[in-house]
């Protein structure tokens, strides 16, 4: 594969719901071009910790690619609450962009 992908694996084998390193995986693979497992580590994000709101723009652009533009609004949606919630108004400013991109 590549060296960045192989160490941040190892990683994950010792931490495997890791936000930031699962993120970073995600990021290596769409570098890549493998839209399937970008999406499993964004959505492993998700899943482990729904606040860590830098996952929302990056798996929904990846939606975007990947024509399910519903998903993906929904996915800016949830990333915008969340970005509230936290208090995160430069995040929640870009979902917001995105969102605002596809709806209108």
């Amino acid at each position: 594969m590549n060296d960045r992908i192989d160490k941040i694996k190892s990683f994950l084998t010792q931490s495997p719901d890791d936000c930031f390193l699962n993120h970073a995986l995600a990021l290596e693979y769409i570098k890549l071009g493998n839209e399937a497992l970008a999406r499993t580590h964004f959505e492993i994000n998700l899943k482990n910790d729904p606040a860590y709101v830098a996952t929302y723009y990056h798996l929904g652009k990846l939606l975007e690619r990947i024509k399910e533009q519903d998903l993906a609004i929904k996915i800016y949606e949830e990333g915008m609450a969340q970005a509230k919630a936290v208090k995160d108004m430069h995040s929640y400013s870009e979902l917001q962009g995105a969102y605002e991109e596809l709806v209108y």
